[in-house]
């Protein structure tokens, strides 16, 4: 069940990445939205409302979580930047879930909206500094995290369900 739920492992945060290998994270995170369109091209509503794994999230909301949780992320980011340690939001993400957003709306309307925060989220990451990276959020999930942290998580958490979409399609064989 595990490699249902995570099939591309746990995050694992590097620790005092350099300049290159943050460099990697920030192209990783510019490539997202069209990895994510890749992986749900084709797919009908009925494939879309398919669960990931069992008592998991269907492909749609996978899609609409995503949208969510970047938007979230972009903004405790840019707290980030702009305050002194602020305490980053969270949102109930398994009660969004239910939400009728999640039902109601195409995925193709959260890829777009993926495209263009993308588009203005490494824009900003693009010109940051080093020492910008060192700066610190609270996360009430995670404690305190650089944004050397979250942008590697912010990475990795697009990738993780990427992976959810890509395994099921995969074992399906759709």
């Amino acid at each position: 069940m595990d490699t249902l739920r995570y099939p591309i492992g746990q995050f694992i945060t590097l620790q005092e990445p350099t300049n290159e290998q943050r460099n990697q994270f920030i192209e990783s995170i510019a490539g997202m939205p069209a990895k994510l369109r890749q992986a749900v091209e084709g797919l009908v509503l009925e494939q879309l409302n398919t669960p990931y794994r069992p008592g998991g999230w269907t492909l749609q909301q996978v899609v609409h979580h995503l949208a969510d949780a970047k938007m979230n992320a972009y903004i405790r980011f840019k707290r980030g930047l702009t305050e002194e340690h602020p305490v980053a939001g969270t949102f109930r993400e398994e009660l969004w879930a239910q939400l009728n957003d999640y039902k109601d709306t195409p995925v193709e309307t959260s890829i777009l909206l993926i495209e263009a925060l993308h588009s203005r989220f490494v824009t900003l990451l693009l010109k940051l500094l080093p020492t910008d990276f060192k700066r610190v959020v609270t996360s009430p999930t995670y404690g305190d995290m650089t944004l050397d942290t979250a942008v590697q998580r912010y990475s990795w958490h697009a990738y993780h369900h990427i992976a959810q979409i890509t395994s099921l399609r995969e074992h399906m064989g759709w």
